[in-house]
């Protein structure tokens, strides 16, 4: 039965500063504005996302792992009470880092080939957590790992980001090309294997973040290939092929709900899910297909997985937030161009998420990190918070302006908190 597409979502307006560039319109969009938004019902607006069923700090799947140390995270996304605001970075671990880059020379592989070894995964996820003092370690994969196991060609060539060459032409090339049924623990058995090593060299540090790409997300690159060329090819999929797409979100989502309890059931302790092509989908498409597949995601992983957190980031969509935190997501995360008054005004008892800007770790001061941190969270308060970018760090950050934004984070939420 196909779900995908059968979902008709209340008008919701945007909860975003459309005075931020970046975000074009894309195939029609229409940028909606906080008045917008404030015309939904008021049981809407200041939805708080459902907290998971009471639960311990470990989650159930975790039973026979090491104890948590650091359960700050976990508690947040709870909406608990916290003595300091937990942190963690888009991108943690990667190219910003020194022990990365020297780790790929000395083992003489690229970005994909790390991924394919699980003791590899493992070591790169932990860089940032040996270095950083940060509440969570992520999963170092790609969102394309799908994609890859569902039989396509992934390519990362220099300066050009990680890419499909050949991306389906037609719903005849789909179903040539590609099996919408995967068997997930067989085809993307490496990556469950490096979550159980992470768990084991973390030795309960701090919680271990799983994660997966949306579906929406995955269609974007399965036929336009690039995030940086074809950027119409998937808006044009929707228009001219709304059954083949519904049938490929449909098979999308049930794959990306199979992922993700898995990744749980090998040591995730709370998932997260991207929707990083939200800003080439008009608000229409978006409610009519990426919604309720990400509405469905959810609803299954909190079935099949009750006390398992699921945050959820949809970038250049703020528009949808209202809807996602209807849909029972524990934590919302805000992208660059999201105002943070706005959106704590809406959800003043959500937890949320974001969005300092990475540029401000590039060539900032220590000084200048600090008052930028203290700004981000007056705004949106230490609690009910993780704090984060509004997007990912791009490889141009400075590892001692990283480091002031997370030391940054936990000495004034402490201050603030205590403080009040």
């Amino acid at each position: 039965m196909v779900l995908c597409g059968a979902f008709v979502s209340p008008n919701v307006g945007a909860v975003s500063d459309v005075a931020h560039a970046r975000h074009r319109p894309v195939g029609g969009r229409r940028t909606a504005t906080l008045s917008t938004h404030r015309r939904c019902s008021h049981a809407l607006l200041c939805h708080a996302a459902p907290t998971s069923p009471a639960s311990s700090s470990i989650s159930g799947a975790q039973s026979g792992a090491d104890p948590l140390k650091n359960d700050l995270l976990l508690r947040a996304a709870r909406g608990e009470h916290v003595e300091r605001t937990p942190v963690w970075l888009f991108r943690q671990a990667g190219r910003h880092l020194p022990e990365y880059n020297e780790y790929k020379k000395r083992t003489n592989k690229n970005f994909l080939e790390l991924l394919r070894d699980p003791k590899d995964v493992a070591e790169v996820t932990m860089q940032p957590v040996r270095r950083y003092d940060v509440d969570a370690a992520i999963l170092f994969s790609d969102i394309l790992v799908i994609v890859e196991a569902m039989g396509l060609k992934v390519e990362m060539p220099g300066g050009k980001g990680i890419t499909v060459p050949e991306p389906i032409a037609s719903p005849e090339d789909l179903a040539a090309r590609v099996s919408l049924k995967l068997d997930v623990q067989q085809a993307l058995g490496h990556v469950l294997e490096a979550v159980r090593e992470i768990k084991k060299e973390l030795a309960g540090r701090v919680p271990l973040i799983g994660f997966s790409a949306a579906p929406w997300t995955l269609l974007f690159y399965m036929v336009g290939g690039s995030s940086r060329k074809n950027q119409q090819n998937g808006t044009q999929w929707l228009e001219q092929h709304p059954e083949e797409s519904r049938k490929l979100l449909d098979a999308l989502t049930d794959i990306v709900i199979d992922y993700l309890c898995l990744q749980v059931d090998h040591g995730a302790d709370i998932l997260q899910v991207f929707e990083a092509m939200g800003e080439f989908i008009s608000e229409p498409h978006f409610e009519e297909f990426a919604l309720p597949c990400l509405q469905r995601i959810v609803t299954e992983i909190r079935a099949r997985r009750p006390g398992v957190s699921v945050m959820v980031f949809p970038r250049g969509a703020s528009y949808s937030l209202p809807a996602l935190a209807a849909a029972g997501y524990d934590v919302l995360t805000i992208d660059t161009s999201t105002s943070r008054q706005e959106a704590r005004a809406a959800f003043p008892s959500a937890t949320l998420q974001g969005n300092y800007a990475p540029s401000l770790l590039v060539d900032s001061s220590a000084e200048h990190v600090r008052a930028t941190v203290r700004e981000m969270l007056s705004e949106l308060g230490p609690q009910q918070l993780i704090a984060n970018l509004g997007e990912g760090l791009t490889g141009k950050e400075k590892p001692e302006l990283v480091d002031e934004f997370v030391r940054s984070v936990h000495n004034i939420s402490e201050e603030l908190i205590h403080g009040a």
